[in-house]
């Protein structure tokens, strides 16, 4: 069945960066920042997309160019008017970080706190007391914890997923199976079997670039666990998209969702995200 003909909730992307592109004199790159985009993605071309394609609503995931200093997130959420909810980052180990917590949520509309582990110079103070501080402010300020990683630091996260069972855990990108070994994964997959967490259907890779591992039986593998009730979708939006584009990435996603119903499918591209993140069916 056709995407347009499924459709029986929002249509809600939950996962796009933002940026003002380099040498915005406005909203410049942190210098810390470890990676610097040249071209701009910003809230208004999302807009103009969103509408060509679409899409309802949409989660702008505050990006790493510009660390902690979340002004440009402040100004796509303003001119998003609604349309737009955005993410933390905000950083355990790092003085003064965690304490814009508070103001952030107070003013912005703000869904989840991101974390990185990824590289090998830039992990959370795992097994500390920095990090359950941030899972612990998280909490209270009723935000999501998101967690972006390769699957060999997943064990640890673990510990505070178990301890926090109501605060809501977002798994970015699939927990990035491709990056990791199957068993490495597995750790990921086990995760299914703690109520608060939610996998995301999103970087879906090309089954064409290395480690040429097959991603659709890894996608069936986490809708079986997971389910269409706490399984979300992002993605397709960037710098070059255009509605068509939009639209098209929305389609790939649901052809991995083949082997489920229509409401189901329904759910993921949307449904689902509108209930997590509080936006009107």
């Amino acid at each position: 069945m056709a995407l347009a003909q499924a459709r029986r909730a929002p249509r809600i992307d939950a996962h796009l960066h933002c940026f003002a592109g380099k040498g915005d004199s406005h909203f410049p790159y942190h210098e810390r920042a470890p990676y610097q985009p040249d071209q701009a993605a910003t809230p208004e071309h999302l807009l103009r997309c969103m509408n060509d394609a679409g899409v309802d609503y949409a989660i702008v995931v505050h990006p790493e160019p510009y660390q902690d200093d979340h002004r440009y997130l402040e100004h796509c959420l303003s001119v998003g008017k609604g349309k737009l909810k955005g993410t933390l980052l905000l950083f355990a180990d790092r003085e003064g970080s965690l304490e814009k917590m508070p103001d952030l949520c107070r003013r912005l509309d703000v869904v989840s706190i991101r974390v990185h582990a990824y590289a090998p110079d830039r992990l959370p103070p795992f097994g500390k007391p920095e990090l359950k501080r941030l899972w612990q402010m998280a909490t209270d300020h009723g935000l999501a914890v998101q967690l972006h990683f390769e699957p060999r630091y997943a064990p640890g996260f673990e510990p505070l997923i178990r301890e926090f069972t109501k605060t809501k855990v977002i798994i970015d990108h699939m927990g990035r199976p491709l990056q990791g070994t199957p068993a490495e994964h597995a750790v990921v997959l086990g995760w299914a079997r703690y109520d608060n967490t939610v996998m995301k259907l999103s970087a879906i890779p090309d089954a064409r670039i290395y480690p040429h591992r097959e991603i659709a039986p890894i996608i069936r593998q986490l809708t079986d666990a997971w389910g269409a009730e706490r399984m979300i979708y992002g993605g397709g939006f960037g710098p070059e998209t255009t509605g068509d584009s939009y639209r098209s990435a929305f389609e790939r996603a649901r052809s991995y969702l083949e082997h489920l119903t229509a409401d189901d499918q329904a759910k993921i591209l949307g449904g689902t995200a509108a209930k997590l993140f509080h936006f009107s069916a």
